[in-house]
């Protein structure tokens, strides 16, 4: 039955509520700034009544739990805008540094580096034998060559960079979920048996969670989420299984924890390459998986799947790479290719990249069916010589034995006897003329001795094969990418031997005139297995296009993300966010119920006095 006891239990109860009820709200208030802590709240409901006559009697008050007052399908939304930020924030930083690297919108770079380069060929048109305009254009052509290779330079520094904030990143991302997957054993032990709220603890996940996802786009799933709209419509809290997934696999599965593994030993560039592990040891690519948050921004430009050769099949700065290097390469063959037509004694093409009996059509080189002339020159610029060399599906450079479908069986004299200038010699054709070879992977065209003793050059004359350009036989330029592209070496070493003439008359610019003309003529570009044709301008524009496009679209795209993310923010810190004003309030509100306990308490005593008192 109740007693005036059960009544002091009763003031009891209300003193420990208030004092709870303040505790909680002191703990708020600590952490009104901590970063990732969700303000609580204590529950509480009316102590279960003693049955009595004439009825059931109150027994005070009971704390139920001290929750969170958080809302999982906020969060969640939060978590969303938050990784969609941190996504985009890393694009717009890294695009806006690529495209400080095109600042041709200024009137400076590559672009101004060729327009200077083509007028000092106008120049030395004008005046083909001035030895300081040579010189001034061997400067330009170095000028727009070194221009070109430091700004491949630059955006391999880019990649670079990402590759290497790659590797710590995913050491950062194992080193969190490893550590989620020990919180959740701490908030497994600590709610056990149901009667306690792990709050802290979840707060701390929570916080995890937030940053795995600005890191990676990792996606939480949980068991079931529970609304608590008795005691709080703000309240939607998650509980059962647990496991953290990216690009479908699981990082975390409740207490387990399974890494992100990286390889830089398995490609000849070093490039980190990312796995996931299964059970039985098997190596999973896992590059491709991820999409999401800043590591998913960085192997979007960087490149996710890395190729046979070393490079990336993927990535926008690999892209803008092989984009430059196609138009490196474009230039140098056109440039090449004409300056073949200019007369010399002896050619010698770089080191090919096919063998004597391999088709050039089959080759990766930008060969064209159709045919060049082989023209010979004698001391006075007259042409004596003239052969056709036809390059069809089958062409190769060398047979055995050579047959007149081989460029050198088509020069050589046993394979292809032919009376080049139509006056019934048999000994003042190309084939006695010249010796060609392919050996080491190199192709030799030389004037006999007896010819050259007398002054005799000869030139390639090509009519859309582009033979003289892949193969360099006769060069202005060195190299074959943005990143090996000079100023051939015996040219920069004496510029005085270029040579603006085509056959060697006195006077002669025809050359030089078609190097100018080079500038608004239609070139082939080839970029893997994709060829295309456009002016080197036209080429080049394209692509600083594509950079200020794409960097523009990132910038308008990361400032209608970063409204969405303050919205959303916002919403979520109205939900969970301590506010000062509203826990002072609660503070006044607990101190008065505390008087008033210790009120109820104080009476009780005084109750007990005079029953005492009576006893006297």
């Amino acid at each position: 039955m109740a007693s005036i006891f059960n009544a002091l239990n009763i003031g009891y109860s209300a003193l420990n509520a208030a004092q709870v009820g303040i505790d909680t709200t002191g703990h708020n208030i600590a952490n009104a700034e901590t970063e990732g802590y969700t303000r609580q709240r204590v529950v509480t409901a009316a102590a279960y009544p003693i049955s009595i006559d004439p009825g059931q009697r109150g027994n005070g008050v009971q704390i139920t739990e001290i929750t969170r007052v958080f809302d999982k399908f906020v969060y969640d939304r939060y978590t969303t805008a938050s990784q969609n930020k941190e996504y985009s924030d890393m694009l717009k930083k890294s695009l806006e540094e690529l495209s400080t690297y095109f600042p041709d919108i200024d009137g400076v770079g590559i672009k101004e580096d060729l327009q200077n380069y083509f007028d000092m060929w106008q120049s030395l048109a004008t005046n083909p034998s001035n030895t300081a305009l040579k010189v001034a254009l061997a400067q330009q052509a170095q000028t727009l060559s070194q221009h070109i290779g430091e700004t491949r330079s630059q955006i391999a520094g880019l990649q670079s960079s990402l590759n290497d904030q790659l590797s710590v990143n995913i050491d950062e991302v194992n080193r969190i979920a490893e550590q989620i997957a020990g919180l959740n054993k701490s908030i497994n032990e600590a709610e056990a048996g149901g009667a306690n709220n792990a709050n802290d603890l979840r707060d701390q996940r929570n916080q995890l969670e937030m940053t795995l996802s600005e890191m990676i786009g990792a996606k939480v799933l949980v068991g079931q989420v529970e609304s608590r709209n008795v005691i709080d419509s703000n309240i939607a809290i998650e509980d059962g299984s647990y496991t953290i997934q990216v690009g479908g696999f699981n990082l975390v599965d409740g207490v387990g924890f399974h890494p992100i593994g990286v390889d830089k030993a398995g490609n000849q560039n070093g490039y980190n390459d990312l796995y996931y592990e299964r059970q039985d040891g098997v190596r999973i690519p896992f590059s491709n998986n991820i999409t999401g948050g800043k590591i998913g921004a960085m192997l979007e430009l960087r490149g996710a799947t890395i190729g046979q050769d070393g490079e990336f099949e993927d990535g926008f700065l690999q892209e803008t790479l092989s984009n430059l290097d196609t138009f490196a390469k474009g230039m140098i063959e056109s440039t090449n290719n004409l300056y073949a037509q200019s007369a010399t004694s002896s050619m010698r093409s770089n080191s090919l990249s096919f063998g004597p009996t391999d088709a050039l059509m089959s080759s990766d080189e930008n060969f064209n069916t159709g045919t060049f002339d082989i023209v010979v020159y004698d001391l006075d610029g007259k042409e004596v010589g003239r052969r056709s060399i036809t390059i069809n599906d089958s062409t190769v450079m060398s047979d055995s034995p050579l047959s007149t479908n081989s460029i050198v069986g088509q020069i050589d004299t046993t394979t292809n006897n032919i009376d080049d200038n139509g006056d019934n010699n048999g000994l003042n054709d190309i084939d006695d003329m010249l010796v060609a070879g392919f050996a080491s992977n190199t192709f030799e065209l030389n004037l006999k001795a007896a010819f050259a003793s007398q002054g005799y050059t000869f030139a390639i004359e090509d009519n859309g094969t582009n033979f003289a350009g892949v193969t360099g036989v006769n060069r202005f330029f060195d190299g074959y990418n943005a990143k090996t592209m000079n100023l051939k070496s015996d040219l920069k070493n004496d510029p005085t031997q270029i040579r603006g003439f085509k056959s060697p008359a006195n006077g002669d610019n025809q050359m030089a005139l078609d190097m100018v003309e080079l500038q608004f003529n239609s070139v082939s570009f080839k970029n893997g297995f994709q060829t295309s044709s456009d002016t080197l301008y036209g080429y080049y524009d394209t692509l600083v296009t594509k950079v200020g496009t794409r960097t523009n679209s990132a910038i308008l795209a990361n400032d209608s993300i970063t409204a969405q993310f303050n919205a959303v923010k916002q919403e979520y810190d109205s939900v969970s966010k301590v506010s000062i004003d509203e826990e002072l309030a609660n503070l006044i509100r607990y101190q008065t119920s505390y008087g008033a306990a210790a009120k109820i308490i104080t009476t009780i005593d005084q109750m007990m006095t005079t029953l005492l008192g009576i006893k006297q």
